[in-house]
């Protein structure tokens, strides 16, 4: 691990020497063309140039400027602005100017996670038609795909775009529905910002040295370093570290000569700079946006962390603040997408990892504040993890949204919570929050999906009915008092209850027996 160490930090200095050495005002991908800047919040714009270099920004009336430091850094924090006509910005020092074209104002978020967030509208159901009505000028697209890896990056290639069918396409789903609900909804621009990478882990997201809690992250950490030690040795890793610290140096180069960045080097296929190890995507892929504004954050994620749900009742709440403390913009909003219904289906009670992911995601609610739930245990595929019903989706996190940061108090957001139980006389009376209308069923009058247990924690599937407004009534054969109930508690249950908007009902359990993930790390 030493000679691992040492690498990097060489890197670390040749990169930042080769960015002092840069003489022209450069800008980040983030800033650039066609972008949509958030609206009513104190703006920050960046970038390079050389050292002690004034570089003056100029916009809708204001004049800022700022001096490069020894790293070659500066920037500039602009006053809000309001949305309006398309704006340009001047960005310049005494050898160059940039001219930033096409600028709107509006609101915009921040789409990521794993491979149902990276689903692109393409792959949904009726793909013809959604993209043959993709044409929304306002709503402006963006995507960072670069690797992983465990030196903080402070860039990534690509662009910002107007949304059109083309544009459309291979962008993500949930995160294309969910910003244009909200555009016909508030009437602004949106930006989009999509950095989502399939299969990827909670862990990948996060600062590394956060997961220091031996006792929560000690094995996990522990087998990286096993992975780490193997995987360095390797001549093809050692291949591609000389050669990006090459192309870092050419970048600089280039950006300085004004002329096209040379491609970036392919990793070889390694853990070592995919979707799984701790602190990869953080660095990759949340710091090069960072200080951007945002309004907040969509996510969708979770697969990956199922057999470690225990672990990420602590990394999930864990991530999100290690967002808000690094974009240092407050208590954003961040909403999620829960689990879907996935593998065999089933109408019997029993254990299940998915079912526990699920819990971990609900139980964030109560850890921080500005955090939102979208519950979708009714839209899954058995035989595919990747639900094509990615509308709701996105629609259900824009209820999230619209009822809160943009004030549409009449929308219903939330999915009907657990709130309380009660025995008595053989029955058990289930208590919901968050009911909007008031509760309903699917299908058939009856409910599905609840399970009860007596004292001897032997769970047996429940009759059950709505009962008013809020509450179910059930009973179960051989069970005369119950001590604990759960509802679609399973990878794929079978389940009805819905809120009279058609929010579907919050899988839940009312025990805290150990589960089947109790032990993982």
């Amino acid at each position: 691990m030493r000679r691992y160490l040492s690498f990097w930090v060489s890197l670390s200095a040749m990169i930042c020497t080769a960015t002092i050495a840069v003489a022209e005002v450069t800008l980040p991908t983030i800033i650039g063309d066609h972008m949509v800047l958030q609206r009513d919040v104190p703006l920050p714009i960046w970038g390079w140039a050389a050292v002690g270099e004034t570089v003056t920004v100029k916009i809708a009336g204001q004049t800022m400027t700022s001096k490069a430091g020894e790293d070659g850094r500066w920037q500039v924090t602009l006053k809000p602005l309001s949305v309006g006509d398309p704006l340009t910005m001047t960005v310049s020092c005494p050898d160059k100017t940039i001219t930033v074209e096409d600028i709107l104002v509006g609101e915009v978020w921040l789409c990521s996670g794993q491979s149902n967030m990276q689903w692109a509208v393409a792959q949904v159901n009726s793909p013809d038609l959604e993209l043959a009505a993709a044409n929304y000028p306002e709503i402006r697209l963006i995507t960072n795909e670069i690797e992983g890896t465990q030196l903080p990056l402070d860039d990534f290639e690509g662009g910002w775009q107007a949304c059109n069918s083309q544009t459309a396409s291979g962008f993500s789903a949930v995160g294309y529905f969910f910003g244009r609900r909200l555009h016909q909804v508030l009437g602004c621009p949106i930006g989009l910002i999509d950095n989502a990478w399939g299969g990827s882990s909670c862990e990948a997201w996060i600062r590394r040295d956060l997961m220091s809690d031996e006792g929560m992250y000690g094995p996990l950490m522990q087998r990286w370093a096993a992975t780490e030690e193997e995987h360095l040795a390797k001549e093809d890793q050692q291949k591609y570290e000389t050669e990006l610290s090459a192309w870092h140096e050419a970048r600089d180069a280039a950006h300085k000569a004004g002329k096209p960045a040379p491609a970036r080097p392919r990793p070889p296929q390694s853990p070592l700079s995919q979707q799984h190890r701790p602190g990869n995507l953080y660095n990759a892929r949340i710091l090069p946006l960072v200080p951007f504004a945002i309004r907040g954050a969509i996510w969708y994620q979770g697969e990956s962390n199922a057999g470690r749900a225990y672990q990420y009742r602590d990394m999930f709440p864990l991530m999100i603040q290690n967002w808000r403390d690094t974009w240092q913009q407050g208590e954003f909003p961040f909403y999620w997408v829960q689990l879907a219904d996935f593998k065999a289906e089933s109408a019997e009670p029993g254990e299940s990892d998915w079912a526990e992911l699920r819990e971990a995601q609900t139980m964030t609610l109560n850890k921080l504040k500005q955090t939102g739930e979208a519950v979708i245990i009714d839209i899954g595929e058995g035989k595919d993890i990747h639900p094509r019903n990615k509308q709701d989706v996105g629609d259900r996190l824009a209820r999230w949204a619209l009822a809160g940061p943009y004030g549409k108090s009449s929308i219903q957001s939330q999915s009907p919570t657990f709130k309380s139980m009660e025995a008595k006389d053989g029955k058990v009376v289930v208590t919901f929050d968050h009911v909007g209308g008031g509760l309903s069923t699917f299908d058939v009058n009856e409910t599905r999906g609840f399970a009860i247990a007596g004292e001897d924690h032997k769970w047996v599937s429940a009759n059950g009915k709505v009962v008013g407004r809020d509450q179910v009534e059930l009973s179960a054969e051989g069970v005369t008092k119950a001590v604990a109930v759960r509802y679609a508690w399973a990878d794929n249950p079978v389940c009805n209850l819905f809120s009279r908007e058609g929010l579907p009902a919050t899988p839940f359990r009312s025990d805290d027996w150990p589960g089947v993930t109790a032990d993982a790390r």
